[in-house]
């Protein structure tokens, strides 16, 4: 098997060259499934000169070949990552995942394995969030890295025959959040069977939580709540209810944890700092994740009147 690694970028320079690098320190064993790799990075309209570093930079990369549009979000990007690939097997990662020296071959050993017993499968390897910038793969497993995600695009591994059956990524999902998954409920209905690879391992990279990221962070909670209503629209069942937290229970949850929204990034602004303050980023965002879930569940409700209001 050939693969293309497909990496969407926007304005994420940094931490994109650490990804690249550690793509290029692949190992890969004697007699290895893989013929060969390619990295396809694919940037999404960036202003950070991201292009024209890795031009400068081209030297120090030579698995890697670029491509480039105006925003137009991940999916799109992803799509035309795909469209370019030479690889018959494709690997999505973000721009913002480190991964080991042996991601590749972990991702393969993976898929000849299922491959022997099933006809139609992909891999999904393991994700560890870090907020270490210089040494991101330092990081242990944790809990809270968990995902019970049939599809994501952080780090999975398919043949690129079942993602062209399936029609590729819906490029309507230009906000933030569900075109994997979305995705993911295509390749299920085509009978693909997950298997999952936690020896092919990714660290996700993101800066330690600060109180400036709320409002960014509020607004990815409203475009996520949007784009669910899409999701649900173009798969109107229970489950995708469930995934988008458009239910009855949701609602009920989050709106008393919040205390019907009376907990929220002012109220809740000096708790969150002390803990900041005493070396608690990731717990100050973990509690933030209340009010933060109780804007998407209100933002996914709006989308869905207003859809309904337009019918």
């Amino acid at each position: 098997m050939f693969f293309s690694v497909v990496i969407p970028t926007y304005n994420r320079r940094p931490i994109l060259e650490k990804c690249l690098k550690a793509l290029e320190c692949q190992q890969l064993i004697r007699n290895s499934a893989v013929a060969g790799y390619e990295v396809v990075v694919v940037d999404d309209g960036s202003s950070d000169r991201t292009l024209e570093w890795l031009a400068e930079h081209s030297d120090e990369f030579p698995h890697v070949r670029t491509f480039s549009q105006n925003h137009q979000g991940p999916a799109a990007a992803r799509n035309l990552g795909v469209e370019k690939a030479a690889g018959d097997t494709i690997i999505f990662i973000d721009s913002d995942l480190v991964v080991t020296e042996t991601f590749l071959q972990a991702h393969a050993d993976a898929l000849v394995q299922g491959t022997q017993e099933f006809d139609r499968v992909f891999t999904y390897g393991r994700v560890i969030n870090t907020c270490n910038f210089d040494n991101p793969t330092s990081e242990p497993y944790k809990l809270t890295d968990f995902s019970a995600a049939y599809f994501a695009t952080g780090n999975v591994a398919i043949s690129r025959q079942w993602l062209e059956k399936a029609g590729l990524f819906d490029t309507r999902f230009q906000l933030y959040g569900w075109e994997d998954l979305e995705l993911g409920v295509r390749l299920k209905q085509l009978g693909l069977k997950l298997i999952k690879c936690p020896d092919a391992v990714g660290y996700h990279w993101h800066p330690p939580f600060s109180l400036s990221q709320l409002p960014n962070l509020i607004d990815k909670e409203i475009q996520r709540g949007r784009m669910g209503v899409l999701f649900y629209q173009k798969h109107p069942t229970w489950e995708v209810r469930m995934m988008i937290q458009m239910t009855g229970l949701h609602r009920l949850l989050w709106g008393i944890l919040s205390l019907g929204g009376t907990l929220n990034e002012r109220t809740m602004a000096a708790f969150l700092q002390w803990l900041i303050d005493q070396g608690k980023p990731q717990l100050a965002l973990e509690i933030a994740r209340i009010f933060l879930n109780w804007y998407n569940v209100k933002g996914v409700y709006a989308a869905y009147a207003e859809a309904q209001h337009k019918q």
